[in-house]
C-alpha cells in the first residue's frame, strides 16, 4: 500500500495516465490501479520500469523504493496466523510494523498495542465466545505478538488518546482490568509512549464518529494513512483531504484530553474507585 501510494504520486506528478503506465509494463490500467491500491503483489521488474518511465533517476530514491517492493513481497511474522487473520487486517499489521509514529483514538477498548494478555483474551472472547480454547489462544497470541514493535531498537512513537469509558468497562472482570490499568501506568513511563485520557467532564469531543488510527512513516515522501476498522472490513485513507480532516480531529482530541503527565493519577483514581 505504501509503495503503491508512492508510485501513484510519482505518476500523477508526471501527468501520466494509468493506461499509459499500464502499457509501459505490458499491463492494463486496472492492473495499475490495483498496484497503486496495494491489492496485488509487485514484480521488481515492473517497479523498475515504472520508476524509469516516471523519470526517477536518483539512485538512492530508486534503491529505497525497490527495497520497499522486496519487503512488500516478503511474508511477515503474522502470516503464521493466517487461519484467524482476515486479509484486510494483514495490510494493517504490515503498515503498523513500518510506521515511525502511531496515533490512535479509542472509545471502547484499550488500544491493542497496550493490552495485557488477559485483557486481550477478554476482547477475543467478546467476538469469538464459541471458539475452541486453541483458537482463542491463537487469537490472543496474534494480538500480543503485535507488541514486539514496542521493544525493538528504534521503536515507533505511540501516542494514544483513550476515552474514560474504555477504562471503566470491565473487560475480563475486575482483576483483569486492575492489571490492565496498572500496565498502562507502567508503559506510560516509556519515552516513546504517550497516553492521554478524555474524561467524561469533557463532554462531546472531536472524534464522535468512532475510533481511528493514524500511521506516519520514516520516509517523508510517503503519505500518512488513516485506518478505520469495521466489523468485517477496514478503511485505509491516504488522500490529502481525508488525512487533513482526521489530523485536525486528532489535534483537537489531544487538546480536549488531559495532559499525559496526569494519566497515572487518573488511572490510580479509577483503580481505587472500581477495581480495588
Amino acid at each position: 500500500m505504501l509503495l503503491g501510494a508512492h508510485l501513484r504520486r510519482l505518476r500523477e506528478a508526471e501527468g501520466i495516465s494509468r493506461s499509459d503506465a499500464g502499457w509501459e509494463i505490458r499491463a492494463s490500467d486496472s492492473k495499475i490501479s490495483r498496484l497503486e491500491l496495494g491489492r496485488v503483489s509487485f514484480k521488481i521488474r515492473d517497479v523498475e520500469d515504472l520508476l524509469t518511465f516516471y523519470g526517477v533517476d536518483d539512485e538512492e530514491e530508486r534503491a529505497e523504493l525497490l527495497k520497499l517492493a522486496e519487503e512488500a513481497n516478503t511474508p511477515g511474522w503474522w502470516h503464521r496466523f493466517g487461519d484467524v487473520l482476515p486479509g484486510w487486517f494483514q495490510s494493517y499489521l504490515g503498515l503498523e510494523a513500518t510506521a515511525s509514529l502511531i496515533r490512535t483514538y479509542e472509545n471502547q477498548f484499550i488500544p491493542g498495542l497496550l493490552q495485557t494478555k488477559a485483557y486481550a483474551r477478554g476482547v477475543v472472547l467478546l467476538g469469538h465466545g464459541r471458539a475452541s480454547a486453541r483458537e482463542v489462544d491463537h487469537r490472543v497470541d496474534l494480538r500480543t505478538s503485535r507488541q514486539q514493535i514496542l521493544h525493538r531498537e528504534n521503536p515507533p512513537r505511540v501516542w494514544t488518546v483513550v476515552d474514560e469509558a474504555a477504562l471503566r468497562r470491565p473487560i475480563g472482570g475486575k482483576q483483569v482490568m486492575r492489571e490492565q490499568l496498572e500496565h498502562l501506568i507502567e508503559v506510560s513511563k516509556a519515552p516513546h509512549i504517550q497516553i492521554q485520557i478524555i474524561k467524561f467532564e469533557a463532554g462531546g469531543h472531536a472524534a464522535a464518529g468512532g475510533p481511528f488510527t493514524m500511521l506516519r512513516f520514516p520516509d517523508q515522501e510517503l503519505p500518512d494513512i488513516i485506518y478505520i476498522e469495521q466489523l468485517t472490513s477496514a478503511l485505509y485513507l491516504d488522500k490529502r483531504d481525508d488525512v487533513d480532516l482526521y489530523t485536525a480531529s486528532m489535534e483537537r482530541l489531544c487538546v480536549q484530553a488531559e495532559e499525559p503527565k496526569k494519566t497515572p493519577e487518573i488511572l490510580r483514581e479509577i483503580i481505587g474507585q472500581l477495581y480495588s
